[in-house]
């Protein structure tokens, strides 16, 4: 458990896993052991030094599997260090800014002030019309969301960094 890090994520169409072994990566290049796994799949979180959370943004609101995730493993996960990451708006500027400040959707309020993770961000992400059934473009195109991969990598691998210095104190 010394350094094994858990990173779970909850990802519809992929562009949330990729950020997820995106930060595996770095946080392997500092040393630390790194399971990158769908929340679906996690067992057990004894084994981990820490818990890193993402989920993509669906209608402002994390993926279901995530926040059931949280739910269950609320205590355990206020015992140890915990980030949290959104991903998902594909406006141009700051996700926290086009997200009202929010950095997580108001019905996980009460979980995240349990948690008290460490830090709680959000990137921008991406949308792939090709992938999309025919009711997710409709609102997409409602909500005249731009479309295409937007992600900041250099801002995801500077995350990843931050938290790979903490767990290397």
């Amino acid at each position: 458990m010394e350094n094994k890090v858990l990173i779970a994520y909850a990802s519809k169409y992929g562009a949330t896993a990729e950020i997820a072994e995106k930060i595996g990566v770095k946080l392997r290049q500092s040393g630390l052991q790194v399971d990158v796994v769908p929340v679906k799949k996690v067992k057990n979180l004894k084994e981990y030094k820490a818990v890193i959370l993402g989920s993509a943004v669906y209608i402002g609101q994390w993926r279901k599997e995530a926040v059931k995730f949280l739910k269950r493993k609320q205590e355990q996960l206020a015992e140890q260090p915990v980030w949290l990451f959104s991903s998902g708006p594909t406006q141009q500027g700051d996700p926290i800014e086009s997200n009202k400040g929010e950095k997580y959707p108001a019905n996980l309020k009460s979980i995240i002030e349990i948690i008290k993770p460490r830090d709680v961000t959000i990137f921008h992400g991406s949308i792939d019309t090709t992938k999309l059934n025919f009711i997710e473009k409709f609102m997409v195109g409602m909500v005249k969301a731009p479309v295409g991969d937007v992600r900041q990598w250099d801002n995801i691998n500077t995350w990843a960094e931050t938290i790979a210095n903490a767990l290397k104190k």
